[in-house]
């Protein structure tokens, strides 16, 4: 079973966010964002060292492996070929090991960052070209650069590490408070456990809102926006949404004013357009759960 989590800082801001899995193998498997490894890496050998000195049994281990993600309507049928085991018994957030299309030790990990049904393939690196090959072999199977990728995740609603979410920004005004268990909030163990409870108890005072507008928003090049409402604002990512026909994009307003519906202006090279904020997910998401 994996789940999202969050690495925060003793302010309170998010470092990065992970997928960690609780594996049947007695160990924690950890997926960080890429440009994000290093100073998660850090983070988790000094916890590990704390906790060797007081006596736990703990040790970390780095993998070279690559990470392929397969997301989209036939990606269940395009994987099945490929594999022994049975993807209709593997829901979303749930993991197995397996063997690929004859890549052995890939862990199949049914999620993704497109709102789409998918999975990630953590392959080891020698064989992560072989793979991708093979998948592309299929007709059906396009590549997807970071672009496509992006449209999708903010019509999903999904947060971008370093646009969306950054070391300033908390779990509260981020909307990721769900992310944070009883027993954390309970307890306060976690760095910057004051600062975040604080605003769970009292509210944030801004809030990451979705907005829509007949105009574009912003483009990956043209994130961190100013947006103009009763009080500031930012646009954080932006898009033209290729499944509703309409421009998309989310950002961070004062939190008496982010109700949806509520009308706003937002500058886009020194031009003002108006937008509203809108709901997410922008397109319902396609995740595969049980019935």
């Amino acid at each position: 079973q994996g789940t999202l989590t969050l690495v925060t800082n003793e302010r309170g801001g998010i470092v990065d966010d992970l997928i960690v899995t609780n594996t049947s193998e007695d160990h924690l498997y950890v997926v960080s964002n890429a440009g994000c490894a290093e100073k998660d890496l850090a983070v988790m050998k000094d916890r590990a060292a704390e906790l060797q000195a007081a006596g736990s049994d703990v040790h970390l281990e780095v993998s070279d492996n690559a990470l392929l993600a397969l997301q989209g309507p036939s990606m269940a049928r395009v994987l099945q070929a490929g594999l022994s085991d049975d993807l209709s018994k593997l829901f979303f957030m749930n993991s197995i090991t397996t063997t690929v299309f004859g890549v052995p030790g890939c862990r199949v990990m049914r999620c993704g960052y497109t709102g789409e049904d998918g999975v990630e393939i953590s392959v080891p690196a020698g064989r992560a070209v072989e793979l991708a090959e093979r998948l592309l072999g299929v007709p059906e199977v396009w590549p997807a650069g970071l672009a496509a990728r992006d449209s999708l995740r903010l019509e999903a609603g999904l947060c971008l590490y370093g646009n969306d979410i950054d070391e300033t920004t908390t779990p509260a005004e981020a909307g990721l408070l769900w992310t944070l268990g009883k027993r954390r909030r309970a307890a306060m163990d976690f760095p910057g456990a004051a600062v975040i409870m604080a605003q769970v108890k009292e509210k944030p005072k801004r809030r990451r809102v979705g907005l829509t507008s007949g105009r574009v928003l912003g483009l990956p090049a043209l994130a961190h926006l100013p947006a103009h409402l009763m009080a500031p604002g930012m646009v954080t990512s932006g898009c033209p949404s290729p499944s509703l026909g309409k421009n998309i994009a989310m950002g961070y307003v004062e939190a008496a004013h982010s109700r949806a519906g509520t009308e706003l202006t937002v500058e886009v090279r020194k031009k003002q357009h108006p937008a509203v904020i809108t709901k997410m997910p922008f397109v319902p998401t396609q995740y595969y759960m049980p019935k």
